[in-house]
């Protein structure tokens, strides 16, 4: 039997986070050429970067733009961030001048199952807790904007409703940044002619909030405030849609979030810069942080790693036709994360579930099920160079992978089309770990490139639909069912038809089908229904049933969360 490939014994990533040595971030910041007073501090080691910075470096040339997305993950995720974290650190101890640019986490997962996104092992972002906790308010100034919008609804409804605002057509619920199940569908206004009008209306989580993905994709506060003036929340009696605009909430929402939309500076364990800001669901929304932060980033440094959520079918695709589009950039490489134990699953072996321990199936050498699996990876590939760069392969190493396994994946990934497929250990060595990941990186991001788009915003609404589910997904088609036929009628009457599309679907499979693994083919799309998000800039299609709240699961994480009383830090956190 080949022989595993052992990792040393790491400990847990709080204890790393919490050992890590920590420079003052005013050094961080002065090493990327960023001046005291272009900074906003919140204590020692976290700040943010006013948007006044972009004007005095607006001559300045930007750096290499390197987007990190992956296969068809797993429930536990294929340690994309992680990834991006060490490939930072891996170009800077290249000696390149690097920054990181991703997204901050909701409290949901951070304490109900999947845990934070500050990276993991010796691949992290620090201060570790701050970043998975309140870091600088951001997600409550969002929350804040967006629950005030709610009041002003049924404020309106309570005082006459002079706008002719259809109650059965508001499309705006609650927000917050739990995970609580029993607030998915509410009824409000209950008590008496004083307590409001009655209706059905509901909570989504924060990070589901169209605010959310406006900040996200704001280029600055004269476009945040457009972007929320376009808010759509419903429609008039005769059909016609009713903005944030319209009810004047649109300047006090942009009040709220004036600082939210600076991004956050922070670092890894081993000082390399890291912009920390917005985190927009992946699902519904287009899962990338923000423009501000990546074009920051890009006059600061000459490699800025970024990543985009879930796989290359969903963030990654959203990267390019939905954040490329309103930022004006381009990026000059993908890098695509892959694990043997994914591969193993989309070959068909074992059953991965988020909080039961790795089958055992999946801990043993099968290099045929690796190879059958890597259909996906293949896809994958395809899909990224579609958009005209180049690709290389980040095969996240665990220590039940076997040398046969890995050198599969990697002739398999430069077979298809990958300028190179690298076994990267930076969960367990951290930058050291992903020196030959940046450096094959750094050799692709500096070939030439053509960066295009999948589709021209002047096609149909249903048209642009198809075309990323038979490209990106390999659909033989699409089934629009009666009530996004509505919808596509109504948008485009409504003349929003032009903007891009951002695919609501599973990130568990290619398809629309969590069951379908591997590379699908033989399917059709149903698109069950449409949703606008004018204000963020997109139509969202709905491929399935999307859960905007999520639930907690019988023993959540925060559980195990607490401060040690002694020495006043958290415990518990990962």
């Amino acid at each position: 039997m080949a022989q595993a490939i052992m990792a040393k014994k790491v400990p847990s990533d709080i204890e790393i986070a919490q050992a890590a040595k920590l420079k003052p971030i005013q050094e961080i910041a002065e090493g990327l050429g960023i001046r005291g007073d272009e900074l906003e501090l919140y204590g020692k080691y976290k700040t943010k970067v006013s948007l006044d910075i972009l004007e005095r470096l607006k001559k300045v040339k930007n750096g290499k733009y390197i987007v990190v997305t992956a296969i068809t993950p797993t429930p536990l995720g294929e340690g994309k961030t992680t990834t991006t974290v060490g490939l930072g650190m891996g170009l800077c101890r290249l000696g390149k001048k690097a920054v990181i640019a991703i997204r901050q986490p909701s409290l949901g997962p951070v304490f109900g199952i999947k845990g934070g996104a500050a990276g993991g092992g010796y691949s992290q972002i620090v201060p570790m807790e701050d970043f998975n906790l309140h870091l600088t308010g951001d997600t409550h100034a969002v929350s804040a904007a967006h629950n005030l919008l709610a009041a002003f609804i049924d404020n309106h409804l309570h005082h006459g409703n002079k706008l002719g605002i259809d109650p059965f057509s508001i499309t705006w619920p609650r927000v917050v940044d739990t995970s609580d199940r029993a607030l998915r569908n509410i009824v409000i206004g209950l008590g008496g002619k004083e307590q409001g009008i009655p209706r059905e209306t509901g909570f989504d989580i924060a990070v589901a909030s169209e605010v959310m993905a406006i900040l996200a994709l704001a280029t600055g506060l004269q476009d945040l405030r457009k972007r929320l003036g376009r808010i759509i929340i419903g429609s008039n009696k005769e059909g016609k849609p009713i903005t944030a605009e319209d009810l004047k909430c649109a300047g006090s929402m942009t009040v709220l979030l004036r600082d939210a939309i600076k991004p956050n500076l922070l670092q890894t364990v081993e000082n390399t810069p890291a912009f920390v800001h917005a985190g927009p669901f992946g699902n519904i929304a287009h899962g990338n942080n923000s423009i501000v932060a990546d074009q920051i980033a890009l006059k600061c440094a000459d490699y800025v790693v970024t990543e985009s959520g879930f796989g290359a079918d969903l963030g990654a695709e959203k990267f390019m036709n939905i954040k490329c589009r309103y930022s004006g950039l381009s990026p000059n490489c993908a890098v695509i994360v892959a694990t043997v134990r994914a591969l193993k699953m989309h070959g068909g072996v074992g059953n991965i579930v988020a909080g039961k321990p790795l089958p055992d199936e999946l801990q043993k050498e099968n290099v045929p099920a690796v190879e059958k699996g890597c259909q996906n990876l293949v896809k994958m590939i395809e899909n990224m160079k579609l958009y005209g760069i180049p690709v290389v392969v980040a095969i996240n190493s665990f220590e039940t992978d076997t040398r046969a396994e890995i050198e599969a994946v990697k002739a398999i990934a430069v077979e298809y089309g990958a300028e190179n497929a690298v076994e990267s250990n930076h969960w367990a060595r951290g930058g050291v770990g992903a020196e030959e990941l940046a450096e094959a990186v750094v050799a692709a991001a500096n070939k030439p490139s053509r960066f295009m788009f999948l589709y021209p915003l002047e096609a149909g609404i249903e048209e642009k639909i198809e075309i990323i589910a038979t490209k990106m997904y390999g659909a033989d088609g699409i089934d629009i069912m009666p009530a996004a036929r509505e919808k596509i009628e109504r948008y485009t009457r409504w003349g929003v038809d032009k903007l891009p599309i951002c695919m609501a679907k599973t990130h568990l499979s290619l398809s629309h089908d969590p069951a379908l693994r591997g590379r699908p083919r033989g399917f059709r799309v149903p698109v069950r229904d449409l949703r606008a998000s004018v204000g963020a800039g997109f139509l969202y299609p709905l491929l399935g049933t999307m859960r905007t709240m999520p639930g907690l699961p019988s023993k959540p994480a925060g559980e195990a969360v607490d401060i040690d009383l002694a020495t006043g830090k958290v415990v518990g956190l990962f």
